[in-house]
């Protein structure tokens, strides 16, 4: 019989509990990705910019991963089951006035409350299985089931979006996610136990401040840098002040008996190395997801069901695969796993590459995204295992925070990089084939703003011009997607080179010395687990 981690029973109710916690799960990640289906939509009714539409997608993120760290450490000092219900009634709530917004700054606004939301949802919800499943077999299956459902979520959300936009308004898309909400709170309050950490230490609200600050400078200057030019004091004093400002929450983190987040983590390598792959696995996921949903629609022509419907490799491979990547590191370990994860989706970026105007999707589209989805299934759980791996089982919610933070920073970064990547090609190509076709400067100024605009301001040139422009439009698009799936190829075949020569050869937890020493973890004061993480 398999041996209870810290001595005590596992509860008889932990796979219902699994299920609740997954269907939370499956909607704070579902609203990254079913938003990018409807950006054409949005484009249109709200006349939204290229720019106005990364920021639909990243004040999301970006407010969702600024805000894990404080999410988690609440949910351990206030209790986690706590969190994730005031999180899932918020979510609620911020989603219909999403659904309201008549502008996109009011979209925008809506986001990132939701975001804020989702922050206590996500580390709440594997601070609470790991509490709930003390076996550690067990326990590796429901994380890997867990991060299954993290990666099901992402595929889903644009054939879910589709579905919704081929029948509702762009709005429908929000609030859907009430009667999710309402299923998950009256479930979770018959389920879920309490659980929380009686030595979380204080909050720290400066660190809050300044964790957020550095994300946000951050990704605000890699989305805006396409406007303001890479080499502009704009976008050089950003990164300089993100450098900056993440320094001093290292400093002001490293001085503190408490840390919110003791940076003394990243030390060990395995910490360091799963965080680095989940980070820039999601980074190449979401920057392609955000390029291929609007390929299909305002390159290729399909409606937003269409679109979702042909992103479905992402969930069915990834739905198989995932459950295959735990019984493949219970045999040979994450190190193996995870660099032979990373270096699929490499792989498939680089085939993502080569997609053309008419490219057949049953051809290379078909084949990159199968390579993909395959590889952030070998990625995702058996990273997330080291990552909880490294820290004492008693500080769930801090680990789960972390892990959580990867994912959303790799992700925003993703959208907003890969995205500056495609504005910066787009408007670049474009300009000089409009250019050469003799279309007017303010027209074709205006049609350099996105691929939408660019298409409404070609459906509106003489009859002589109107197809070679809108050809030339969808050519600089395709541009665009090419360098950024370079880019995405890049990251991902850099992290499984990191992965080879920092993860560890074994998952954590995998004989009884490791369980005690976990446990012994688990007893120690804060201070104290950075140093017996990189011990291992």
């Amino acid at each position: 019989m398999a041996t209870a981690i810290l001595g005590r029973k596992p509860d008889s109710r932990r796979w219902w509990i699994l299920a609740v916690l997954c269907l939370s799960v499956l909607l704070v990640v579902v609203d990254n990705t079913i938003v990018n289906v409807a950006l054409p939509t949005i484009s249109r009714r709200l006349s939204a910019s290229t720019q106005d539409l990364q920021w639909v997608v990243d004040a999301y993120s970006l407010v969702f991963a600024g805000l894990l760290i404080v999410g988690g450490n609440l949910g351990d000092r206030l209790g986690r089951r706590r969190a994730l219900q005031g999180g899932l009634t918020m979510f609620a709530i911020t989603s219909v006035a999403a659904a309201l917004s008549r502008n996109t700054a009011e979209l925008i606004a809506a986001r990132a409350a939701m975001g804020a939301a989702a922050a206590f949802i996500y580390p709440a919800t594997l601070a609470l299985l790991s509490n709930a499943f003390t076996v550690a077999r067990e326990r590796a299956t429901a994380i890997g089931t867990w991060s299954g459902v993290s990666g099901l979520a992402v595929a889903i959300g644009p054939v879910t979006g589709g579905l919704l936009l081929r029948h509702f308004a762009w709005s429908s898309v929000f609030l859907v996610n009430v009667p999710i909400v309402v299923v998950a709170l009256a479930a979770g309050m018959w389920l879920l136990p309490e659980s929380r950490d009686r030595r979380a230490g204080r909050f720290d609200p400066l660190g809050a401040v300044l964790s957020m600050a550095g994300v946000g400078l951050l990704t605000w200057t890699v989305i805006e840098a396409p406007r303001h030019g890479w080499g502009s004091a704009a976008t050089i004093g950003g990164f300089a002040g993100a450098a900056v400002t993440m320094a001093a929450f290292v400093g002001w983190q490293r001085r503190r008996p408490d840390p919110m987040l003791d940076v003394r983590l990243f030390r060990n390598m395995r910490f360091t190395a799963a965080s680095g792959a989940i980070a820039l696995a999601f980074f190449g996921l979401f920057g392609f997801i955000f390029l291929i949903t609007q390929y299909f629609q305002l390159v290729r022509d399909y409606d937003p069901l269409r679109a979702g419907v042909a992103t479905l490799p992402f969930a069915i491979v990834t739905g198989v695969v995932s459950p295959a990547a735990i019984a493949a590191m219970k045999r040979v370990g994450s190190k193996a796993i995870v660099a032979v994860g990373l270096a699929l989706m490499s792989a498939g970026f680089v085939v993502a590459a080569g997609i053309a105007v008419d490219s057949s999707y049953w051809g290379r589209i078909i084949v990159g995204m199968t390579l993909m989805a395959a590889g952030l299934g070998l990625t995702s759980s058996p990273a997330t295992e080291a990552i909880m791996g490294a820290l004492p089982l008693g500080k769930a919610g801090v680990g789960s925070a972390v892990n959580d933070t990867t994912r959303e920073v790799g992700g925003t970064l993703g959208v907003a990089i890969v995205g500056s990547v495609l504005s910066s090609a787009y408007g670049s190509h474009l300009g000089t084939a409009l250019t050469r076709l003799g279309v007017p400067g303010p027209a074709a100024a205006a049609a350099r703003q996105s691929v939408a605009a660019g298409l409404a301001v070609a459906a509106h040139l003489p009859a002589g011009l109107r197809g070679p422009a809108i050809a030339a439009v969808r050519q600089a698009y395709v541009a665009g997607l090419h360098q950024g799936s370079l880019v995405a190829a890049g990251a991902a075949g850099a992290a499984a080179i990191a992965a080879l020569i920092f993860l560890p050869a074994r998952p954590a937890h995998t004989s009884a010395a490791g369980s005690a020493e976990a446990s012994a973890m688990a007893a120690e004061p804060t201070p104290r687990y950075a140093s017996a993480a990189s011990s291992r």
